[in-house]
């Protein structure tokens, strides 16, 4: 059984989702020890989402509150976050719905901005760390690895990738109503990770050629090097800042990198006069724009309160986010039901394959048995050999599309029940789990 344990933009608050956002690298580890019963955990945190997806064992009344109960455990273990802390913040997916879930989420369907792509990668890299700490399994795999495939399609054959715009490209387009020319801004960006190079180019795009970049974690030269824009030095981070007109923030630091200490000019320095920002003319406008990008938040929300600065945040950015494009997210939605639909009929053929493979050998033990009097008999040509090998194949065709057709439907515990009934058998246990039971 598969369940989902969702808190996202849509369900908890941005500062819940900043504690969140702070998760260790080890919680699917710490969600698979919790209990037995979890047989894999795959871990999906970015700034706007903490997802855990789990593979649980039956029976299936009882796993999914086992499954919530052990996600919840192990995020309070790893962040102090209390399970209290959590009510009505969360949403539970489980069975045929985590697959759609996922390919939504996938697709850039469920993020602030509908259609953007950076989730596709955090996607993969969620599977690529689970595969590392050993936490995932064989139906985890398949539902991640279907995902990808699904928002492939989704990108090929509907318009929402082309619709669907980045939280650096939105943030950037409720930044122009602010800027007059792109050209004449100083500009600084602090972090050098993904986005960054995401806003780099964005940045380009507008016309900014003036601009330099800052790395707390010290790989600003490297960064300033392969993009051909200037380096900003630990010692001079505050001066620059202080001058720069637009200041974007976009590291994984845990703690603001970016406070009012950073922004005020020394008195020596203001008093010979230091123009921020030729682009800002309006009499009272803010001349001083900071686009904070990071969860946790990289900038202290006391810089608001300094006199000619504004602050855009990703909460401001959600609450301006466009409508949808409808025509777009419907075929999109279409696209990731039927995707959902695939792997769900897959997955329950597969389930049903150990109890198809008992009646198969059931039938061909007989059939070996009765082939051999055939030959004590004289069936030298092979013929009532080969009549008899029709014969069974015809009489195990029916038997194989109904188990399919009621593993379709969630009923191939009924396909089990009559195997036992007629036949007195049970499907072989899989090796893993024979192992375990002769060692128990």
């Amino acid at each position: 059984m598969l369940l989902c344990v969702t808190a996202s933009h849509q369900t908890a608050s941005f500062e819940l989702l900043e504690r969140l956002s702070r998760t260790p690298d080890d919680v699917a580890s710490t969600i698979v020890g919790m209990t037995p019963c979890v047989q894999g955990a795959v871990v999906l945190a970015t700034c706007n989402r903490f997802e855990a997806y789990v593979e649980m064992d039956e029976p299936v009344t009882v796993a999914g509150a086992i499954g919530v109960e052990a996600v919840l455990e192990a995020v309070e273990s790893a962040t102090g976050i209390a399970a209290t802390d959590l009510d009505g913040a969360y949403a539970v997916h489980s069975g045929r719905r985590v697959a759609e879930h996922l390919f939504s989420v996938a697709s850039g369907l469920e993020s602030v901005v509908s259609g953007e792509g950076e989730i596709a990668g955090q996607v993969r890299r969620a599977l690529k760390s689970a595969r590392k700490d050993g936490t995932t399994s064989p139906e985890l795999e398949r539902l991640f690895q279907r995902a990808s495939q699904a928002q492939r399609k989704v990108k090929n054959v509907t318009a929402l990738g082309r619709a669907g715009r980045s939280l650096v490209r939105l943030a950037l387009e409720l930044a122009d109503s602010r800027i007059a020319d792109w050209s004449a801004e100083r500009v600084l960006l602090v972090g050098t990770g993904a986005y960054a190079a995401v806003t780099l180019a964005t940045l380009r795009e507008r016309g900014a050629v003036d601009i330099s970049v800052y790395s707390p974690s010290g790989r600003a030269e490297v960064f300033a090097a392969k993009h051909g824009i200037r380096p900003v030095a630990a010692d001079d981070y505050a001066h620059t800042a202080a001058r720069s007109s637009l200041l974007i923030t976009c590291t994984t630091a845990t703690e603001p990198v970016l406070g009012p200490q950073h922004l005020q000019l020394p008195t020596s320095i203001a008093a010979v006069g230091c123009p921020i920002s030729a682009a800002a003319g309006t009499t009272g406008a803010p001349n001083r724009l900071v686009v904070d990008l990071g969860m946790p938040r990289n900038v202290d929300p006391e810089i608001a309160t300094l006199e000619g600065v504004a602050l855009l945040d990703l909460e401001t950015i959600r609450l301006h986010a466009p409508l949808e494009e409808l025509q777009a997210t419907d075929a999109a939605r279409t696209v990731v039901r039927e995707a959902a639909d695939v792997f769900h009929v897959v997955g329950a053929r597969q389930s049903v394959t150990p109890q198809v493979v008992a009646l198969r050998s059931h039938i061909f033990g007989l059939l070996d048995t009765e082939i051999n009097r055939a030959r004590a008999r004289g069936d030298e040509d092979g013929r009532v050999e080969q009549a008899l090998r029709h014969l069974a194949g015809v009489l195990l065709h029916t038997p194989t599309v109904r188990a399919h057709e009621l593993a379709a439907a969630g009923r191939a515990d009924e396909f089990t029940s009559a195997l036992a009934a007629l036949y007195d058998i049970a499907p072989q246990a899989p090796a893993a789990e024979a192992d375990d039971a002769a060692t128990a």
